[in-house]
């Protein structure tokens, strides 16, 4: 279960859903790490997306803390 949402579909998400889409993501990445170091990642890709999508929602968290409004 990859995330991979639409900066836009992100958004729109509210700061708790946001962070809680974070906390999935960043479970997925371990469970993806995890798989890579037994030798059973099929899909490589699927980290680094998975790591800027994570970085993608924390700028939306800091761009509303800071009142940016992109």
């Amino acid at each position: 279960m990859v995330i991979l949402l639409e900066i836009k579909e992100l958004r729109k998400l509210s700061d708790a859903e946001l962070n809680k889409k974070i906390v999935e993501a960043k479970r997925e990445l371990f469970t993806k790490r995890m798989q890579q170091a037994n030798g059973n990642l099929e899909k490589p890709s699927e980290l680094k997306k998975l790591r800027k999508d994570v970085a993608r929602m924390k700028t939306i968290l800091s761009e509303r803390t800071l009142g940016g409004n992109k």
